[in-house]
Order: structure tokens, then C-alpha cells, then sequence
């Protein structure tokens, strides 16, 4: 979710409840789950959230996802792919998520994978995810212009406004919190607003998908997938103490990352 230095004010999001086909459908009216036990949490919420319209997209298994209810599930749309190491962290708490507030949460997964779709079916069967998986789309990335890293999650209330983002690994007791609060659970929250600012800055072990001031654009996909994870993993050595992605991001000016990300990029391009 071309990576975007700055993550610009969403416009166009992907909104309510999630209707699929008879798999994903579970049963209504059900004991709402009890409020976990811990202390009292502070809950972030966007103070002018931004009412996001209908898209569908067609899951793993060729069904059509329509996000487009109104009054209906809290919905967590999760940006991630199988290469990402903290997109895989993740999922055990999202699949946590989904089972235990089956009927008010919907989260909704879109691989930025540019392997086969049966490539990430099988990921998904093996890792048992039971949430539904899309591939990401142009109309996806035309809907979502600022998802800069992956994992990237996006929180949209019941009335189909986004309330939160999430760059990074999520913190799944405040995304339970979250859930429960706007599905009117009882919380032993408090809530703060806060503004939806466009910078956004690497953190939370977040995987740049696109460096700045490095072109990876003509790099064929295992090779750019293979660039990524290096760039992700090794770190920059003008003291910033980040992964040379996350240098690049925070830092575009930085003189160290830039020469160093060029180099590993012509390595990878050069190799057989």
C-alpha cells in the first residue's frame, strides 16, 4: 500500500463489513467475547475520520469481497506479503482477531505478492488463515495511494469512516481494544483524537516496498523481491541505527544509505 516517502490524507478507503461467499459467513448473535483483563489503554482515533466508498475485489478462491456495508463489522484491511517477515509475525494474532470477534471484525488481507495468486492461496492454506485474501490491484493501489511499508493496516468503523492506520507490526491488544470500542464493546479504554498527518515514518519493523533514490522498477520480481529483503534487512552504517530502508525513508538526504542501497540493487541486477 511506488512507495510514498510521506503517506498522504486517504481519501478513497475501503469501507464496512466485508460480504463473501458462505465460507467467511458466521453466525449472527452470537455471546459478544469478554473484555480481556490488563490495565486501562489509550485508544488513538483520527479526530475527522474520512467516510471512504464501496470497492470489491475477487479473494483467493475467485469470490467477489464487496466492502460496502454500512452499520455492519468493524473492518481491519491488512496490507502484506508472504516475503515480508513481520507481515508472517502478524498473522496468528490477526487469525486470533477474526475467530474471537467473528461477528463484529472483518479483517481482510491484500497480498502485495508479485508471484502467482496460487503462489499465496497455498501460503494462506498452510499458515490456515481465515480471513479472506485478495491480490492487490491497480484499483487498490489507485484507492490506497500512501501505503508506504508493509505491514500496513487500516482500521474503518461501522459507519464506514477510517479511524486508524497502522504501519508496522500491529499491537494486537490495541487493535482488540479498537475493535471492541467501536463495536460497542465494553473497554477499559480511554480515547484521545489526534490529527491523520501525511508523513509517516518507518517503524514498528514496517518493510519499505520502494526506496527512495533507488530504482527498482526494472527489476524483474523475484529480483526486486529478492532487493527488498536485503534492503530491509541490512543495516546503514551512518549511525542512525535503522535498516538501510528505513534510513532511506526517514532520512532521503541521508549520504551513507543512498550509495550503499544503489550498490546492493546493482549486485542483485547483476547476478544470475
Amino acid at each position: 500500500m511506488k512507495l510514498r516517502v510521506a503517506l498522504p490524507v486517504v481519501g478513497l478507503l475501503v469501507v464496512g463489513t466485508v460480504l463473501v461467499a458462505a465460507m467467511y459467513r458466521v453466525p449472527r448473535h452470537a455471546p459478544a467475547p469478554p473484555q480481556p483483563a490488563g490495565p486501562k489503554v489509550t485508544l488513538k482515533f483520527f479526530r475527522n475520520p474520512t467516510t471512504v466508498p464501496t470497492f470489491a475485489v475477487r479473494d483467493l478462491e475467485g469470490r467477489s469481497v464487496t466492502v460496502a456495508e454500512r452499520h455492519g463489522r468493524v473492518t481491519l484491511l491488512n496490507f502484506w506479503a508472504s516475503w515480508c517477515g513481520p507481515c508472517r509475525a502478524e498473522i496468528p494474532d490477526l487469525i486470533a482477531l477474526q475467530d474471537k470477534y467473528r461477528d463484529q471484525l472483518q479483517v481482510v488481507g491484500i497480498s502485495e505478492d508479485e508471484g502467482s495468486p496460487e503462489a499465496v492461496k497455498q501460503f494462506a492454506l498452510a499458515h490456515r488463515i481465515n480471513y479472506p485474501v485478495a491480490m492487490l490491484t491497480p484499483e487498490i493501489e489507485r484507492l490506497f495511494p500512501g501505503v508506504p511499508a508493509i505491514p500496513t493496516s487500516f482500521v474503518i468503523d461501522r459507519e464506514g469512516r477510517l479511524v486508524q492506520k497502522h504501519v508496522g507490526l500491529i499491537n494486537a491488544a490495541i487493535v482488540e481494544q479498537e475493535t471492541r470500542m467501536l463495536a460497542g464493546l465494553p473497554v477499559n479504554a480511554t480515547v484521545e483524537e489526534i490529527e491523520d498527518t501525511n508523513r509517516t515514518m518507518i517503524e514498528n519493523a514496517a518493510q519499505a516496498k520502494e526506496i527512495p533514490g533507488v530504482d527498482l522498477k526494472a527489476l524483474p520480481p523475484a529480483k526486486r523481491t529478492a532487493a527488498l529483503q536485503r534492503l530491509n534487512q541490512d543495516s546503514c552504517t551512518c549511525g542512525c541505527g535503522l535498516t538501510l530502508a528505513a534510513c532511506r525513508i526517514n532520512d532521503p538526504t541521508c549520504g551513507v544509505s543512498l550509495p550503499v542501497a544503489r550498490q546492493i540493487v546493482a549486485q542483485i541486477t547483476a547476478s544470475r
